[in-house]
């Protein structure tokens, strides 16, 4: 078998349908869109918690804003009986991620806990993973931004701060992640359901956003996934996003 032929059947293999359940977590989410009020606790807190800068007016205008989370904002129904929808859309942590394959430099792939993350010092900027992105879940660091005093000491110690010509996104706070399954280690257990809490999650007044293990068939996750109102976004491109959501359609 040549060297090809092995990469081939170790991608193969890799990306299995069921390569998940080796894993002892699958990180997942579910949103509640009957839930959501549209605002953006959880935009705040992911700024907050993930170090993203502050581009300002101009930089918002030039279409240069960095955001993890962001709320799209829509009407349903006919006049006069219409309402104001809201959908949280972030990285769906896709189990086939288009971004990946596409890196010249295989700075975004898949962990050992079935999230899509991204190495930043591999990053080289060519924007390939962004243009793949149905989601539009990926923002590129025009500018090494910079904190005046005193914000710079309210920057999380834990995730890195990212350079120009570096793209980025939601990690689902993999640092917090990291943090329970340490603790969880220490202890001889597994992580227990509701334990880890992106910011987002933690945020939201209404807990419309709900984080857990997808392998733990009793995780809130689990249930809420099998729930009848619930549906993936853009489905048909067969991405098979890690976040569930709610909607009575």
């Amino acid at each position: 078998m040549s060297d090809s032929d092995s990469i081939k059947e170790k991608w193969k293999k890799y990306r299995n349908p069921g390569y998940q359940d080796k894993f002892d977590y699958s990180w997942g989410m579910v949103i509640d869109l009957d839930r959501c009020t549209g605002c953006e606790a959880c935009v705040t807190a992911c700024q907050a918690e993930n170090n993203l800068p502050i581009v300002g007016e101009e930089g918002f205008r030039s279409g240069r804003e960095i955001k993890w989370i962001r709320i799209e904002r829509y009407w349903d129904g006919e006049y006069p009986d219409i309402k104001l929808r809201f959908i949280p859309m972030l990285c769906q942590h896709c189990d086939n991620a288009p971004c990946e394959p596409v890196c010249p430099v295989y700075a975004t792939y898949h962990n050992q806990d079935g999230l899509n993350v991204q190495v930043y010092n591999r990053c080289i900027g060519t924007r390939s993973c962004a243009a793949y992105c149905p989601y539009d879940a990926r923002s590129f660091n025009w500018f090494s931004f910079t904190w005046d005093k005193p914000l710079d000491e309210q920057l999380n110690p834990d995730v890195t701060v990212r350079e120009k010509g570096v793209m980025e996104k939601c990690t689902f706070c993999i640092q917090r992640i990291r943090q329970a399954k340490d603790t969880a280690k220490d202890q001889n257990r597994r992580v227990r359901d509701g334990e880890v809490q992106p910011a987002c999650v933690q945020s939201c007044p209404t807990q419309a956003l709900v984080f857990g293990d997808r392998n733990d068939p009793d995780s809130a996750v689990s249930k809420l996934a099998q729930n009848p109102r619930g549906y993936q976004v853009l489905k048909e491109l067969n991405t098979n996003p890690s976040i569930i959501y709610l909607k009575n359609l």
